[in-house]
């Protein structure tokens, strides 16, 4: 009995440790020019993005997926040099309103879990003056798919992928992760692969394109053809939450309360429909912070964690 109650301690206190060591979410701002002040007076640390590749990381650059309208789409490939044996990929897809953007705005995660293990990627897809909607989500499935026919190349174990973006790159992930099985979205006629992921991450992406605010959105409709008014079904079937079923992938949700672009409650909407199907969802609102909030290094390090946990219980590392 003794011997139990000192093993029952000892779990205990590593429990705790270990909630110890959990971060809290980082304090934010009261809004939008309260953050701009401190950011003005050296208080709020970015990221830095521009740095050179670690020697002991691998990188495979401009790798063509796709040529269309004689453009050739690329991504990028990270890994471990001494990685050998197939391991979970993370897919991100970089931000910008489908209108800009570049494949290298997320190196800062792209390096620091391959530096974990993973194989990492980073995919650039059309932009809206090129093709609108959804052309740039038929992008992103081509190239899921041209990686898992390429997944023994480069070590990829293609039977646990994770997508992860942010803002227009979240909306893009959500959309490869709930509509993978669509008709209306089949990029590759000839692949025996579909474009279906095992976790998805969404940084404050834009969940529903038919309300008032995003329809009327500048950035929204410069993504279509016609507006909303002319055709409606067009801003619904580019939306993510219609396709959510219980059969989709676990969720990570980050999105900040003070976001003047991507409303909170887009996430909160998101994060309420996912629980109703009993697609497990994590959801961290994010009190006073705005859009691109994970370009700050309180938050991003924050994200890490918590990206880390849930790719460590849904998509782990085997070997």
């Amino acid at each position: 009995m003794r011997i139990f109650l000192i093993l029952l301690a000892l779990t205990n206190s590593l429990i705790l440790f270990s909630q110890e060591k959990a971060p809290k979410a980082p304090k934010g701002y009261l809004n939008n020019t309260t953050l701009k002040i401190s950011y003005f007076f050296g208080r709020l640390k970015l990221i830095d993005n521009d740095f050179p590749i670690p020697e002991n990381i691998v990188k495979y650059s401009d790798i063509v997926y796709k040529t269309i309208d004689s453009t050739d789409l690329k991504l990028d490939i990270y890994h471990l040099k001494n990685r050998t044996k197939p391991a979970p990929l993370l897919i991100f897809i970089h931000g910008g309103g489908w209108e800009k953007g570049d494949k290298q705005d997320y190196l800062r995660y792209l390096v620091d879990f391959a530096k974990k293990g993973y194989i990492t990627a980073t995919i650039a897809y059309r932009f809206v003056d090129k093709v609108k909607m959804p052309g740039q989500i038929l992008d992103i499935k081509s190239a899921v798919i041209w990686l898992k026919e390429h997944a023994a190349k480069y070590n990829i174990d293609r039977d646990n992928i994770a997508v992860i973006g942010g803002s227009a790159g979240g909306h893009l992930a959500l959309m490869v992760g709930y509509s993978s099985d669509n008709p209306d979205f089949k990029s590759v006629e000839d692949s025996s692969f579909s474009s279906r992921v095992q976790a998805v991450v969404d940084f404050y992406g834009p969940t529903d394109l038919t309300t008032k605010y995003a329809r009327e959105h500048v950035t929204t409709r410069g993504a279509f053809n016609e507006s909303y008014d002319e055709n409606p079904k067009i801003y619904a079937q580019a939306s993510p939450l219609p396709y959510i079923s219980k059969d989709d992938p676990p969720t990570l949700i980050f999105h900040g309360t003070i976001d003047d672009l991507v409303p909170v409650n887009q996430s909160d909407r998101l994060e309420a429909k996912l629980k109703k199907y009993g697609v497990p969802v994590e959801y961290h609102r994010l009190k006073g912070w705005p859009h691109t909030m994970d370009a700050t290094v309180k938050v991003n390090k924050y994200s890490q964690y918590y990206m880390n946990q849930f790719f460590e219980k849904y998509i782990p590392i085997k070997n």
